[in-house]
């Protein structure tokens, strides 16, 4: 039941990129703050929400051969540290491609895909992963 509440509160930001931007000094954070870690107090009632374009460059990457149960099929699979246009890094999967095409430095997009699914008959699970652009 824990992952479903959790899957629900968090559901803004892995459907929509939500982050927040700083009212104060204007960096954008993702995942969501309430509180700017480099203005601290000073953006206590300044933050406000922002949503990410999801459009980025891969800053670094590994590509995972051994991997736990729930994702077993889908190995190999990259993932990546992606640096967004709009400033934030963020890990995320990346999909439709073959391992050996990615490359530091290459374009990626923000796409809708089922993340994992809760048995055979239960709730499924969304969020974000990229796709070369």
């Amino acid at each position: 039941m824990g992952e479903l509440s959790r899957m629900w509160r968090e559901s803004p930001n892995r459907y929509r990129l939500l982050g927040k931007k700083c009212g104060n000094c204007g960096r954008k954070y993702f995942p969501a703050r309430e509180i700017c870690p480099v203005c601290h107090r000073d953006s206590i009632g300044k933050m406000s929400d922002f949503e990410l374009s999801g459009n980025g460059e891969i800053f670094t990457y590994t590509i995972v051969h051994e991997a736990p149960p729930a994702f077993s099929r889908q190995k190999p699979y990259v993932l990546a540290l992606i640096k967004l246009e709009d400033g934030p890094m963020i890990t995320g999967q990346v999909v439709d491609v073959d391992p050996d095409e990615i490359e530091v430095g290459k374009k990626v997009r923000s796409v809708f895909r089922k993340i994992a699914q809760d048995g055979k008959s239960g709730i499924i699970f969304y969020g974000y992963k990229f796709t070369l652009a």
